[in-house]
C-alpha cells in the first residue's frame, strides 16, 4: 500500500495575491492578532486567507504554536519573494496613482495635533479648491510607510532617512512654554509644577528643555498626548511646553519667560512615484501653502500679516 503523504495536493486554481499578502503580514508579525491589526480584518480573516494559500500551494507554510505562528522551512522559502511581489505591487499602484486625474483619494499622514487642530480647518476653509478629491487625514506618531502606500504624503517633523523619498522643508516649528492666566502669578517660581511628555517621547528636543527649565521641581502629569497637556494647562494644572500654532491664540493661555529655543522644520514627504499624480500634487500645493501663510503664527506664536 502505498504511504500516504502529510502535504495535500496544490489546488488547480494556483496562489491568489490576496492570500500572499495575508501569508506575508502573518510573517512580518508572527501572530494572527498583530497581523490582523495592519491588514484591518479579523484574525479569522488572516487564518483562512493563509489557509487557503496552503491548500493552493500543497505546503505548510506555518507552524501554529501556542502564542505565535512560526515559519516551516517551506515559509521561509517563501517569504522573501513574497516580499518582492508586495514591492512591486506597491510599485504598481504608485504608478497607477501617477497617471491618475485630479479625483479620487489622497491620503495624507501627519502629527495628530497639527492635523486636527491646524490642517483641518485650514483645508476645510479652501474645499472649493480640492471638492473633487477624498481626503483622508491621517492623525498618527508613527512614520507611515510611504513606500507600501499607507499614505500618499506625509508632515513629518524631522528629515527622512528612509532612502528613495523626496523631502521639502515648508517652515518651521516653534514652542512656548504656557500655563493657564495667572498661574505664576499665584505661585512663587520655586512652587510651579510642570505637565511634560511620557517616557516615550523623553528624548523629543522640546521635553529635554522642559526638562532643564523644570530641574528639581516637580511633574504633576505625563503624557505621550500633546491634545492632554494642552488641556491640563489651560484648567491650571501646571506648566507645560507647547507649539505655538496650538497655544498662542488660546485665551486661556499666557506665554511665559523662559523662552523656549527649541525649534523644530516642517518637512512635506511623498515617494517619487506619486509626485506625478495631479490630486496628490494639488493636496501637496495646498498643504505648502497653508504652512506658508501661518510661518509666523509656527515659529513664533504671531497671527498672520504681523
Amino acid at each position: 500500500m502505498q504511504k500516504k503523504s502529510d502535504k495535500t495536493a496544490p489546488d488547480k486554481r494556483g496562489p491568489q495575491w490576496d492570500d500572499i499578502r495575508y501569508f506575508l503580514e502573518l510573517a512580518r508579525t508572527g501572530s494572527l492578532s498583530g497581523a490582523a491589526r495592519r491588514l484591518q480584518v479579523e484574525h479569522s480573516t488572516v487564518a483562512r486567507r493563509v489557509e487557503s494559500l496552503e491548500q493552493a500551494l500543497g505546503l505548510k507554510l506555518f507552524d501554529r504554536l501556542p502564542k505565535a505562528w512560526s515559519l516551516t522551512a517551506e515559509g521561509e522559502t517563501l517569504v522573501a519573494q513574497a516580499g518582492r511581489l508586495d514591492d512591486e505591487a506597491q510599485a504598481f499602484s504608485r504608478v497607477a496613482l501617477g497617471v491618475s486625474s485630479l479625483q479620487g483619494t489622497v491620503r495624507v499622514s501627519a502629527p495628530p495635533v497639527m492635523a486636527g487642530h491646524f490642517l483641518v480647518p485650514r483645508l476645510a476653509a479652501m474645499h472649493d479648491r480640492w471638492q473633487n478629491i477624498h481626503l483622508e487625514m491621517i492623525g498618527e506618531s508613527r512614520e507611515a510607510n510611504l513606500a507600501r502606500g499607507e499614505a500618499d504624503l506625509a508632515i513629518r517633523m524631522s528629515r527622512p532617512t528612509a532612502p528613495g523619498l523626496t523631502a521639502r522643508s515648508m517652515g518651521d516649528m516653534g514652542y512656548g512654554l504656557y500655563a493657564a492666566h495667572g498661574y505664576t502669578q499665584r505661585r512663587p517660581s520655586n512652587a510651579w509644577e510642570f505637565l511634560g511628555y511620557d517616557d516615550s517621547l523623553e528624548q523629543v528636543p522640546q521635553q529635554r528643555w522642559l526638562n532643564q527649565v523644570a530641574g528639581d521641581r516637580r511633574f504633576v502629569f505625563r503624557s505621550n498626548d500633546l491634545t492632554a497637556l494642552f488641556n491640563a494647562a489651560r484648567v491650571g494644572l501646571g506648566i507645560a511646553v507647547l507649539p505655538h500654532f496650538l497655544a498662542a491664540g488660546d485665551d486661556a493661555l499666557s506665554l511665559i519667560a523662559p523662552v523656549c529655543p527649541t525649534v523644530r522644520q516642517i518637512w512635506l514627504v511623498m515617494h517619487p512615484d506619486v509626485k506625478r499624480s495631479p490630486r496628490v500634487r494639488l493636496m501637496a500645493d495646498l498643504l505648502v501653502e497653508v504652512i506658508g501663510e501661518a510661518k509666523a503664527l509656527l515659529s513664533e506664536g504671531a497671527p498672520p500679516g504681523r
